[in-house]
């Protein structure tokens, strides 16, 4: 996974991208072995895949995707709290599109004491394979994002052309209840608009006159079908039309007429003909070659069978309604692959691609991040992020400089031979576990570097630094046995299901277990927050004079409450700030106060520490718990004011339930004594 500092997606980084890429070939130029899959391989890619991923011991994956926040604010920010941290992450799933998939599987061979990896880059796009009753896909792009792809070389083209769609497990099931209804409610529909009669004269003439001589052909047909003992039917039928043609055929051991050059309104009263005259004939519809619809009429023996017919049509039109979902379900054959095999998956820094692969292939995300790594615990029970485990080891913390801990550090720095794809003689190098690559029939252990932020190469890179960490942590391949589950080994096993919360803090959540800050378990927290946040201390102030800067804001504060009563001040944006405050009940004195100044008219108010920071009387103030409901929202403003005034709450109910309530807690703060600065009671 990329992640890069959020911009407003536009269109024209998008067309440049795609110009730079109209030249650009499938493979670059690298020479490292890789497997690109698109949907016209698609195939027997995944045949393939299938094999490698029952055999591998496990499988490395990465996601590439065209943006990763929607607004600057739904970043990833030090006052995010974990359940804030998961709507972000969600937000950024279910807005942005992913355009690679790198799956790599691994498997030990003890023969030759290496792991064989095998690549894949597949190519995907949601595109809309049927037409089914939900809207078409729509996505954002990053301009960062985007031009990042642009500069390694990704093939839009391609991408765009030639990615494979896929369908969520959700959408597979309403697919197939869709077009299972499709048959019968058009038919239905035919009946209906035939139950009011056109009222044009000529056009009723007309249709008279056609639905009189159509009632004359079927009778002769079937007349002729009773008279004909032989089992010879040479009837050719004449509409008076050269264009409509009228032939013979066997449909299901029956006799039928094929129906061919009417129009839609002919076969609409062709239909109301049998239904009104002929109890032994029945007008089906069927797909016919190249998908093309074609209409019957069929000669029936009784009731019963007129009934058989008719659900042997429909079981029919099911069968081709299942076959064109399950070709439709396309790439998230893979993420059931995954699924089913229970296989060890490996990403960096992954939990973001887990959102994606959820919302993409599952189902739409849940609400909050218990329920989440509930369900994804159940399609995938182990997961593992290298990222989780290089800042697990001492000795891997120091080596990798602490915090150049991104997938191409690591890989330079703990898989210098696998990197360069040579062999070499230094004893540092001949220590990494050794990877050889097979595609096809292929199989290499000498390759240039491969193209770095293309899927299936970083797929491969993470589960080479995770065969270089796992032996940093003691477990030794060489007497590895191939009935052993690697998910179940006992120095490993500590650090399955344990993810990084977001891309950028270092919150922990357990999918096992839903329990998020996981700090006791070892890791070191690089990013260490001073001073320390506290949720239940904080306000949440947007829409203040833009003249105001941190300083200005902390001094109006302290003026009231004391100059030691604002532990920090911390910017959203340039609209919005948290400030933090050292007791608690600080936030509601806070709020309650600016309350009661901007209902007072008097010239005490104008004369208060706080006037300048409500000046021009856009300056609204709520808890930390405000800030969670602003962000679980689903659209996304530029500018965190404008998203709070998007969202539309009623700031004011939510903080003071009843006037009443309101004006005792006035009460009650005014009481208190020596708590505050007497600039408090200018109020």
């Amino acid at each position: 996974m990329n992640t890069h500092r959020p911009v407003r997606a536009l269109s024209h980084a998008l067309s440049r991208a795609l110009s730079n890429s109209s030249s650009s070939s499938v493979q670059p130029s690298s020479t490292f072995p890789l497997k690109n899959v698109t949907k016209s391989n698609f195939e027997p890619a995944l045949a393939e895949l299938r094999r490698h991923v029952a055999a591998a011991d496990f499988v490395a994956i990465d996601l590439e995707m065209t943006g990763i926040t929607s607004a600057p604010w739904r970043d990833s920010l030090e006052f995010d709290r974990a359940d804030v941290c998961y709507l972000k992450v969600k937000d950024s799933a279910e807005k942005f599109a992913v355009l690679q998939f790198g799956v790599c599987p691994f498997r030990w061979d003890s023969s030759k004491h290496s792991f064989i990896a095998h690549p894949h880059n597949f190519y995907i796009f949601p595109r809309q394979e049927i037409s089914a009753t939900n809207p078409a896909y729509e996505f954002l792009c990053q301009t960062t994002s985007i031009d990042f792809l642009a500069k390694y070389q990704f093939d839009f083209n391609i991408c765009i052309h030639e990615g494979i769609s896929y369908l969520s497990k959700g959408q597979e099931i309403e697919a197939l209840r869709h077009l299972s209804l499709a048959y019968e409610d058009e038919l239905l529909a035919k009946w209906s608009n035939l139950k009011e009669p056109v009222h044009m004269p000529v056009v009723k003439m007309a249709d008279t006159l056609f639905t009189e001589r159509m009632k004359n052909i079927f009778t002769e047909w079937r007349d002729g079908l009773l008279r004909n003992s032989n089992g010879e039917l040479q009837f050719q039928g004449n509409s008076n039309d050269s264009q409509q043609q009228l032939r013979t055929i066997f449909f299901k051991m029956r006799p039928a007429l094929s129906l061919s050059g009417f129009t839609s309104h002919q076969l609409r009263l062709i239909h109301l003909v049998i239904r009104r005259h002929f109890q032994d004939l029945a007008y089906v519809q069927i797909n016919g070659e190249n998908t093309c619809q074609q209409q019957l009429v069929v000669r029936t023996d009784s009731k019963d069978d007129r009934e058989l017919l008719m659900k042997e049509v429909k079981d029919e039109h099911c069968r081709q309604a299942e076959v064109k979902v399950q070709a439709a379900v396309g790439f998230r054959h893979v993420i059931d692959l995954l699924s089913s095999e229970q296989k060890l998956i490996v990403g960096h820094n992954c939990f973001l691609d887990i959102a994606h692969i959820y919302s993409k292939f599952v189902g739409p995300l849940p609400s909050t991040a218990e329920e989440f790594v509930s369900s994804v615990n159940k399609c995938f029970p182990y997961v593992v992020d290298t990222k989780m485990l290089l800042n697990a080891n001492n000795v891997l913390q120091q080596r990798m400089k602490k915090s150049q801990t991104s997938l191409s550090s690591a890989f330079a720095m703990l898989c210098p031979q696998i990197a360069l794809g040579k062999k070499s003689t230094d004893l540092a190098f001949q220590s990494c576990v050794k990877v050889e690559v097979q595609v096809d029939d292929l199989r290499s252990s000498n390759w240039n570097s491969g193209a770095k932020h293309e899927a299936g190469y970083d797929a491969f890179m993470t589960g080479c630094v995770f065969a270089q960490t796992c032996s940093h942590l003691g477990i030794d391949f060489q007497s590895f046995l191939p009935s052993e589950h690697l998910a179940h080994n006992e120095k490993l096993q500590k650090h399955i299901n344990l993810l990084y919360l977001s891309w950028s803090n270092r919150d922990i959540i357990d999918l096992t277990s839903g329990k998020k800050n996981a700090v006791s378990l070892g890791y070191t927290n690089h990013k260490k927050r001073c001073p320390e946040i506290l949720f239940e201390n904080i306000a949440l102030i947007w829409g203040f004079p833009s003249k105001l800067k941190a300083r200005d804001i902390r001094e109006c504060i302290s003026k009231v409450f004391g100059p030691t009563s604002v532990t920090s001040i911390y910017h959203l944006d340039e609209t919005a700030v948290f400030v933090q405050f050292n007791k608690e009940k600080f936030v509601s004195e806070f709020l309650i106060l600016k309350e009661t100044l901007e209902r007072s008219d008097g010239p005490v108010s104008v004369l208060h520490p706080l006037a300048g920071l409500l000046e021009g009387g856009n300056t609204q103030a709520a808890n930390y718990e405000t800030y969670k409901g602003i962000c679980s929202s689903p659209s996304s403003k530029i500018l965190f004011a404008d998203q709070a005034d998007a969202v539309g709450t009623k700031w004011k109910n939510k903080l003071i339930e009843s006037k009443a309530a309101m004006e005792s807690l006035e009460r009650e703060i005014l009481g208190e004594k020596n708590e505050v600065n007497p600039a408090f009671v200018f109020c």
